[in-house]
This record gives C-alpha cells, structure tokens and sequence, in this order.
C-alpha cells in the first residue's frame, strides 16, 4: 500500500509541491512550493498538509505519532539545510508558523513568528547580530505571540506588562 505523506518540504528551486496542490498545502503553502519551483528566493521550509489536520481532529486534538515522526524528520533536514539548529545558542534556527487553507478564512490562527527562540538561542541571536535589543525584543515578540495563539492569554495582558517594565526604566 502508498504511505501517505503528510509534511511536504521546500528548498532552493525544488519544492515537494505546486499550486496544483492548494487542497492539500493550503493557500500559502502551495504559493510558496509554486515561488520555490519557479527559482524564486524563499527560505527553505516545509508545510504540514490539510490530510495531517484533518487526521489531528480525527484523532481528538492529538498529532498522530505519523506526523509528528515526519515533522520531526523535516525539521531535521531543514537544520541540516540551514546549519542552524532549533534552541541553539551558537547557530540558532528561527522559524515561522503560518496557518492556511485553500481560501483565506476569518478567525485563522495568527502567525507565529521566531519559533525557536528561548534563553539560550536569544543569547546566540544577540552574538550573531551584535545587537542585544534587537534579540531581546524579538524574543518578546515571540513570547507575546505565543502566548496571545496558543496559550490564549490575552494581548492586553502582555501590552499591560510591557508598559509597566517600560514606566519603570524610563
């Protein structure tokens, strides 16, 4: 029997994908495997298809040990395409997670950016760059849209901590 694929990757003029594939990519996946193929300057990346969703309801709001194993096998081969590494403090890999379907629909989770950041990556981001700021602020970011996504915690909540901090250093 065919094994069903789950999580479809894209690097450098080579995607496993097209536009042809919006109902299984969604949207913006299949935009970005259609970029990636045309030689287009894209990150490398890869999309977890509309058949894994389907399957993750399915199965009560559980990831099936599947695509979890091919997430994490694309993950793999992302940080061995990029020579970063998720939560490293020398080489730390960022990425961002993007929901889409075939058709743009209202209450679509927001967009993550700066997965990958935590204390030790922010430290490595901050060497990278030079600019201690600027890592510090996107991991703030990141923190702030984590938390507002998946943990629904409200922005507000967030917003309200960030001004005392700024009231309190001037």
């Amino acid at each position: 029997t065919k094994s069903v694929k789950y999580v479809y990757f894209f690097v450098r003029g080579k995607a496993e994908g097209d536009r042809t594939m919006k109902d299984l990519l969604g949207g913006k996946g299949a935009n970005l495997a259609e970029m990636t193929n045309a030689g287009l300057l894209v990150p490398a990346g890869f999309t977890i298809s509309t058949a894994a969703c389907t399957l993750y309801y399915a199965r009560g709001q559980k990831t099936p040990a599947v695509v979890d194993a091919e997430m994490r096998a694309q993950l793999k081969r992302l940080e061995q395409t990029t020579g970063a590494t998720l939560g490293s403090k020398e080489r730390p890999l960022l990425v961002s997670v993007r929901s889409g379907a075939k058709f743009s629909m209202p209450g679509m989770m927001d967009t993550i950016l700066n997965l990958g950041l935590n204390d030790t990556a922010v430290e490595g981001l901050k060497a990278r760059t030079g600019n201690g700021r600027f890592a510090f602020d996107s991991y703030r970011r990141f923190i702030q849209m984590f938390g507002s996504v998946v943990l629904e915690i409200p922005k507000s909540t967030f917003e309200h901590e960030f001004e005392a901090v700024k009231s309190a250093v001037g």
